[in-house]
C-alpha cells in the first residue's frame, strides 16, 4: 500500500485483510491526498497516488495513534513532496526495535532530519541519491524503508545483511512491477538501480504466515483440528519442520494446510528463533502453549526480541512451569546474552491449565493467551482484545466456527 505512493498511476491490490493496520495506512495515505477506494471483488484495493499533498501535522499524529507505520512512509514522502512527518511510533512492547536504523539510513540518502517535540521532520532539498548501506542486524522495517526509497534515489542502493522475509520479496516483486530494477544476491546483499519513475501496479499480496502458524498452535495445545485457506508451504517450511517435530500433523493440499494433534504424548524441543529463513520469532509465543502440553523439557531462545518472552509469567499464573534465565541456553550466543535480558526460556510440561483473568500484551501474545484460554479448565476473561484486531482478520467469527464458546462483554473476551 505504501509502495502505491511512488506511482505515477493507480494500483490495484488484492488479498487485503481487514485488520487494524491496515486502516491505519490507509487512513495516513488518504490524509496525503492518495484516493483509496475498493476494488471489484472482496479483499480488493484500488489506490491513486496523482494528488499526492502535503497532511496536517496533529491529523498525522492522531491518525497514527500507537502504530510504528507512518516510518515507512518517509521514503516515499520525500520523493513525492520532498518533506515527510513522521509522529512519536508506539507499537508491541516486545523489546527494542529502533526507529535510528531509520533515520541513519535516510541521512545516508541525504535527507535531513530534525528531532522536534511532536515529532521528527524530514526533508530532501535535492533528489535523494543511491549509496552504501549496512544494516547492524536484518531488520524487515529498515530493509522495506531501503527498498521504498531507492527505487527512485540517483544512481546504484547497494544493501547489505538484508532481511529476505517473503515479504520483502513480495514487495521487491510489486517494486519491480512498477519498473524497478532490483537485484537479490545470496549473501543477503540487495542492489537497486535507481530510475527516474515507476508506475502502478497489480498485485496480489501474500497470505500471512504468521496468522496460518498461530491456528496451527491452536489446534496443536486444543488437542484440535484447524483447515487453514490459503497456508502456503513454501514460506512455512521451517515451522512445519518444528511442527511435525513436536508432534502435530498437517497436510497440504492446493488450497491451504490442515493442522492437528494426531493424539498421543506431545514432544519437548530445543528452539531458537531468528530471522528468515529461521524460526521466525512470531511463531514462538503461540508454539509455547502448545510446548506447555509436550512431555518433558523444551528449551526456547529468542533472539530477535529480547523481552518477547515476557507474555509467558501470565502462563505460570494458569498453571505452567516456565523459568526464564539471561543466558543464551540451548543454541549459539545472541546479542542479548550479555545485556541482562530474559531471554531464554525452559518450558517443563505437561501442566494442566486454568482459566484466569488476562491482559494482552502485544498481537502475538494476545493470541497465545486466547490459545492458552481455550486449552485450560473453567473459563478466562481476557482484557485488551482490540490489540488483536491489528493483525488478525474476523478474529471472533473465525474463534466461533471453531467451536469456541466466546462472549465479548465490555472490550473484554470470556
Amino acid at each position: 500500500m505504501v509502495a502505491a505512493l511512488l506511482g505515477s498511476g493507480p494500483s490495484r491490490l488484492r488479498n487485503v485483510p481487514d485488520i487494524r493496520d491496515v486502516r491505519v495506512v490507509r487512513g495516513l495515505l488518504q490524509l496525503h491526498g492518495v484516493t483509496v477506494r475498493p476494488g471489484d471483488e472482496p479483499g480488493e484495493l484500488i489506490l491513486d497516488p496523482s494528488h499526492v499533498e502535503s497532511a496536517n501535522v496533529a491529523d498525522i499524529d492522531a491518525h497514527a495513534g500507537s502504530s510504528r507505520i507512518p516510518i515507512l512512509l518517509c521514503g516515499p514522502l520525500l520523493h513525492r513532496l520532498g518533506h515527510a512527518f513522521i509522529p512519536g511510533l508506539g507499537g508491541c512492547d516486545i523489546g527494542g526495535r529502533p526507529i535510528d536504523f531509520h533515520f541513519e539510513v535516510l541521512r545516508q540518502f541525504g535527507a535531513t532530519i530534525e528531532k522536534r517535540a511532536d515529532g521528527q521532520y524530514l526533508e530532501a532539498p535535492q533528489r535523494l541519491r543511491g549509496c552504501k548501506i549496512t544494516l547492524p542486524y536484518p531488520s524487515v522495517g529498515a530493509t522495506e524503508q531501503v527498498l521504498l526509497t531507492a527505487v527512485l534515489a540517483e544512481g546504484v542502493t547497494e544493501l547489505s545483511n538484508a532481511a529476505v522475509e517473503p515479504e520483502i520479496e513480495d514487495l521487491i516483486c510489486v517494486l519491480q512491477k512498477m519498473g524497478a530494477i532490483i537485484a537479490m544476491d545470496t549473501d543477503r546483499t540487495i542492489r537497486v538501480t535507481g530510475v527516474d519513475a515507476l508506475g502502478g501496479y497489480t498485485h496480489r499480496a501474500l497470505s500471512d504466515r504468521l496468522e496460518a502458524a498461530s491456528w496451527a498452535s491452536a489446534a496443536l495445545a486444543t488437542e484440535g483440528n484447524i483447515y487453514v485457506r490459503g497456508a502456503q508451504q513454501r514460506s512455512m517450511m521451517t515451522f512445519l519442520n518444528t511442527y511435525r517435530k513436536v508432534g502435530g500433523a498437517f497436510e497440504i493440499d492446493d488450497e491451504g494446510i490442515r493442522f492437528w494433534h494426531p493424539g498421543g504424548s506431545l514432544k519437548s524441543i530445543a528452539l531458537e528463533t531468528d530471522v528468515h529463513p529461521g524460526f521466525q520469532t512470531d511463531w514462538q509465543q503461540p508454539l509455547v502453549v502448545a510446548l506447555t502440553q509436550a512431555t518433558g523439557l523444551s528449551i526456547v531462545h529468542e533472539t530477535v526480541y529480547e523481552s518477547r518472552l515476557g507474555f509467558t509469567s501470565a502462563l505460570n499464573q494458569m498453571g505452567a512451569h516456565i523459568q526464564l534465565y539471561r543466558e543464551c541456553l540451548g543454541g549459539s550466543n545472541c546479542r542479548f546474552g550479555q545485556r541482562n535480558f530474559l531471554h531464554s526460556a525452559v518450558v517443563s510440561g505437561p501442566t494442566k491449565l486454568q482459566g484466569a483473568d488476562l491482559v494482552i500484551p502485544d498481537l502475538r501474545g494476545g493470541f497465545s493467551y486466547l490459545i492458552a484460554a481455550l486449552a485450560a479448565q473453567g473459563t478466562s476473561r481476557v482484557h485488551g482484545i482490540d490489540l488483536i484486531n491489528r493483525g488478525y482478520e474476523n478474529f471472533m467469527e473465525k474463534l466461533e466456527s471453531l467451536g469456541a464458546k466466546v462472549e465479548l462483554p465490555n472490550g473484554s473476551l470470556v
